[in-house]
């Protein structure tokens, strides 16, 4: 089989399009002949070594995070899924691998992918819609008539969020760029900020909800544009904003941590058609280092990229 992989941290040189074989999948895992793989920042930030002290010093490396395909293989104690089930999800952020023919995953990060959407649409679920589901469910405890405010919400987290949000019934405000205002409305954002000319520390309004999907905002500026129970959920999580999230309970620092019942969810969101994210650009598997390289580099799409296997 085909990958994308890497042998040694670095830029986007040491990628390489290779041969490789698959292991069998262990416990819990299952192996997924993939259809469809979306690209995500979270794949070159693992490539350049920005997580090495989780992800180790094995090479040679695979990439990907995201995808969507048929399960060839389950191992012992898998009880979710079986063979020819078509699923979405995502990879474990140590193996990755998302990027190639095939892929092994737990069995807790995928989820089966409703009949009413395609592989292409299912491959751009998983990372994005789980970091919302983090951020809203999970840190914010998000249920009924709240307000919202999303900064970033036509990125893909953004949007996700946006649409998550809504769908548990908040009124969502939210920063783009003025290109992007359409959609957002679109979305049901009910006020849309254009990020360049908007100073968010000067707005009067006050959310229940703040969400940083996009890591620009400071912390101060998060937590002022708080109510009095409000929380701030930062998508760019250091070790400092831990700590401090230690001592003011309305930070919350948002690391994407995937679980059975957050892609379940998902499905169901996307089954309903309250949840999906527009694809700007498709390439095959052969030509994925080259759309990688470009988007890494600073190329803008309006939607996700991803890569075809077939």
């Amino acid at each position: 089989m085909k990958q994308i992989q890497y042998h040694q941290y670095g830029g986007p040189e040491v990628m390489k399009f290779e041969d490789f074989e698959l292991r069998v999948p262990g416990k819990g895992e299952v192996a997924v002949k993939v259809k469809f793989a979306a690209v995500n920042p979270i794949d070159w930030k693992v490539r350049n070594g920005a997580l090495k002290m989780v992800t180790g010093k094995k090479f040679p490396r695979a990439l990907g995070s995201d995808f969507s395909g048929i399960v060839m293989a389950i191992g012992p104690g898998v009880t979710r899924f079986k063979v020819s089930d078509a699923v979405f999800g995502s990879a474990h952020i140590k193996d990755a691998g998302a990027l190639a023919e095939a892929v092994i995953a737990p069995e807790g990060f995928l989820a089966k992918k409703p009949d009413s959407i395609s592989f292409e649409d299912a491959a751009c679920l998983g990372t994005p819609g789980i970091t919302a589901w983090n951020g809203l469910v999970d840190k914010a405890g998000l249920r009924g008539p709240k307000q919202v405010f999303i900064n970033g919400c036509t990125g893909a987290v953004g949007a996700s969020a946006v649409q998550l949000a809504r769908m548990f019934g908040a009124t969502v405000s939210g920063s783009c760029s003025a290109e992007q205002m359409r959609r957002a409305e679109h979305m049901g954002v009910v006020h849309a900020y254009d990020y360049r000319i908007t100073d968010l520390s000067e707005m009067r309004e006050r959310f229940d909800v703040v969400y940083d999907t996009v890591g620009t905002m400071t912390v101060a500026m998060g937590l002022g544009l708080l109510r009095p129970e409000g929380v701030f959920l930062d998508n760019d999580p250091t070790p400092l904003k831990f700590i401090r999230a230690i001592f003011n309970k309305k930070l919350k620092p948002i690391i994407c941590t995937a679980r059975a019942d957050i892609l379940d969810g998902l499905a169901r969101a996307a089954g309903e058609g309250r949840l999906s994210l527009p694809v700007a650009e498709v390439t095959p598997l052969k030509d994925a280092i080259r759309l990688l390289t470009a988007l890494e580099k600073g190329l803008k799409l309006n939607g996700k990229a991803i890569v075809s296997m077939s």
